[in-house]
C-alpha cells in the first residue's frame, strides 16, 4: 500500500505558515465553547448560587472526556481521524447552539430543572474534546512539532480571547439591565460561529493543504491505517499496485509499550495538570476572598492566567529556552507543587498584587511545560506509534485535569458549603 505526491519534499515545505494558521484556529476550536463556559461563571453563579457551579460543571465534564478520551485511545489505531475529528467539531456546535436554546427557552431563569441541563451540555462538551482534542494531537504528532505547538497555543488563546471577551462584554453591559445574560449569550453566539467555522476548516480546508498531504502521505507510506480518508479527501488515490489490501494492522509497538517508553512524559502531563485544574478555575473563582476589583476580580485573576497560559506555549518556539531534557522537566514539573502552599498563604493573607502574580506564574508553567512535552515525546517513531503516543498523552492530561477538579473541592473544607 502506498500514496503518491508530485516533488516529493518540494511539496513538503509548501504552505507551512499557513498550515500553522489553521491548526491555531483549530486549536482555539477545541477549547472556545468550553472556555466560554467557564469565562461567564459570574452569570452562572447568579443563576445557580447553590450549586457551585464553576466546580460542578468542571466536575462533571471530566468524566466524559475522561471516559471517552479512554475508548479513543484504546482503539486509535482503528478509528477514522477525519470522522473523529468531524465529530467532535460539530458536537462542539450543537452543544453551544443549545446552550442559547436552553436560555432562551427558559427566558434566563434558573433552578435545579436549568442546571440539569446546563450539566448535560457540559458532558457533552467533554465527549467532544476528547474526539478532537486526542484526535488532533495524534494526527499532527504525525507532522511537524511546529504544527502541535500552534494547536496547543491556539488552545491556549480561546482562553485568552473568551477573557478579554468577557472583560469588554462585563463592562458594556455592567450597567444595563439583564447586563449578565446578553453577554453570556453573546458569547454562546460567537463561540457557535467559532464551531462551525472549525467544522468548515477542517472538513474543507486543512486535508488539502499540500505540506498536511505530504505528512499524511508518509504515515500512510509507514503503515498508519487512520489517514485514509483524510488522504481521500485531500484528493490522494492509493495506487495500484495489484496486491490485495492486507487488512490486519502493521506491526508496530504496543500502546502499552509506548506507555512504558514513556512513562515519564505521560507522568509530567498527568502532575501539570492535576496542579493547575486543583486551583484554576475552582479556587480563583470562589476562594481568593474580596478585593479592591470587586466583582472584576476573578474574571482578572482568569484572564491573566490566561494570557500568560499562552505566552508560555510560544516561548519553546525559541530554540534556547525550549526545555528538551527529561530529567529537568520532571524536576520543573515536581517544583510547580509548591504554588499550593503559596496560594494558600496568599489568599488567606497576600492582597491582590500576589494573587495576580502566582496566578501568572501558574499559567506561565502551565503553558511552557505542556509544548515542551508535547512537541518533544513523538520524536523517533513511525507515524502509527507517533499518533497512538499522542492520543496516551492526551488521555493522561484529561485525567490529570479530572483528578485536578476533584481535588479542588478540598478547598472548601471548614467554609461550611
Amino acid at each position: 500500500m502506498s500514496y503518491q505526491l508530485d516533488n516529493g519534499e518540494v511539496v513538503r515545505h509548501e504552505g507551512k505558515f499557513f498550515a500553522m494558521i489553521v491548526c491555531w484556529l483549530l486549536g482555539n476550536g477545541c477549547l472556545f465553547s468550553w472556555n466560554s463556559m467557564l469565562t461567564i461563571e459570574d452569570y452562572y453563579v447568579y443563576l445557580f448560587p447553590k450549586y457551585h457551579p464553576t466546580r460542578v460543571l468542571t466536575l462533571v465534564y471530566q468524566p466524559f472526556a475522561l471516559g471517552s478520551i479512554a475508548i479513543l485511545a484504546y482503539r486509535e489505531a482503528k478509528i477514522n481521524t477525519r470522522v473523529r475529528n468531524l465529530t467532535g467539531y460539530t458536537l462542539f456546535f450543537l452543544a453551544s447552539l443549545a446552550l442559547i436554546i436552553l436560555d432562551v427557552a427558559t427566558s434566563g431563569r434558573g433552578g435545579i430543572g436549568v442546571f440539569v441541563g446546563v450539566c448535560i451540555v457540559s458532558g457533552a462538551f467533554g465527549v467532544a474534546d476528547a474526539h478532537v482534542q486526542g484526535g488532533m494531537v495524534g494526527d499532527l504528532s504525525l507532522m511537524c512539532p511546529e504544527f502541535i505547538q500552534s494547536f496547543l497555543a491556539g488552545l491556549a488563546a480561546s482562553g485568552a480571547l473568551t477573557s478579554a471577551l468577557r472583560l469588554i462584554t462585563k463592562a458594556a453591559f455592567e450597567n444595563s439591565q439583564d447586563g449578565l445574560r446578553k453577554g453570556a449569550m453573546m458569547f454562546f453566539s460567537i463561540s457557535s460561529f467559532f464551531e462551525l467555522l472549525c467544522v468548515l476548516l477542517y472538513a474543507l480546508i486543512f486535508p488539502k493543504l499540500p505540506i498536511v498531504k505530504y505528512y499524511r502521505s508518509k504515515a500512510a507510506s509507514e503503515g498508519s491505517m487512520t489517514v485514509a480518508a483524510d488522504l481521500a479527501a485531500g484528493g490522494i488515490q492509493r495506487s495500484q499496485d495489484g496486491a490485495e489490501e492486507d487488512p490486519k494492522l502493521p506491526e508496530r509497538l504496543t500502546n502499552k509499550q509506548l506507555f512504558l517508553e514513556n512513562i515519564d512524559y505521560a507522568i509530567d502531563v498527568f502532575l501539570i495538570y492535576i496542579l493547575t485544574l486543583s486551583i484554576f478555575p475552582g479556587f480563583l473563582s470562589e476562594d481568593t476572598g474580596s478585593h479592591s476589583l470587586g466583582s472584576w476580580y476573578a474574571l482578572v485573576l482568569i484572564a491573566m492566567y490566561n494570557v500568560w497560559d499562552l505566552i508560555g506555549r510560544y516561548i519553546p518556539l525559541i530554540e534556547r529556552l525550549k526545555l528538551t531534557s527529561r530529567k529537568c522537566l520532571t524536576v520543573v514539573t515536581l517544583s510547580r507543587f509548591l504554588l499550593i502552599p503559596a496560594f494558600y498563604f496568599t489568599a488567606k493573607y497576600g492582597d491582590q498584587g500576589w494573587m495576580i502574580m502566582l496566578t501568572s506564574i501558574l499559567g506561565l508553567s502551565n503553558g511552557y511545560l505542556t509544548v515542551c512535552i508535547l512537541t518533544a515525546a513523538p520524536k523517533g517513531y513511525k507515524g502509527p506509534e507517533q499518533n497512538a503516543l499522542g492520543n496516551l498523552l492526551v488521555m493522561c492530561l484529561l485525567a490529570g485535569i479530572f483528578s485536578g477538579v476533584t481535588l479542588d473541592w478540598l478547598w472548601l473544607i471548614g467554609k461550611g458549603w
